[in-house]
């Protein structure tokens, strides 16, 4: 196999952004990996620049590629292959639903009146 190919879905694998080829090609069929806005096929080629989009609810990763790989090497030696641009808003989107998560009604309260609603936006940053 020419150095210059390299499917998306092993690509994908091989920098551990998937733990299986398998998953890999099933994320690209449901159009969870794009490439310039558009999504890609498992079977599409890589090349060196690319930038890849990967969603992941409630993120949406977004890697360059560096360099190709054919085969999956430890986790250390992957930062040679890809690089990492997902915003900080995308890790903010994650904070924000751990918090919400952690809101805790005790049982038997009831509904929360208005006043308590107006509480809960402000915090939860929904207003």
């Amino acid at each position: 196999m020419p150095d210059d190919k390299i499917r998306m879905d092993k690509f994908l694998w091989a920098v551990r952004i998937y733990k299986t080829r398998t998953i890999a090609a099933e994320a690209c069929s449901k159009g969870q990996v794009t490439i310039n806005d558009l999504p890609v096929k498992p079977s599409r080629h890589v090349a060196v620049g690319e930038v890849i989009m990967v969603r992941k609810p409630p993120m949406v990763f977004t890697y360059e590629v560096l360099n190709l790989l054919h085969n999956r090497l430890s986790a250390e030696k992957v930062k040679e292959y890809i690089v990492e641009l997902t915003p900080e808003s995308e890790y903010h989107k994650v904070e924000m639903m751990r918090m919400q998560k952690n809101a805790v009604r005790d049982r038997g309260t009831g509904r929360p009146t208005k006043r308590d609603r107006r509480e809960i936006d402000r915090l939860t940053g929904n207003s």
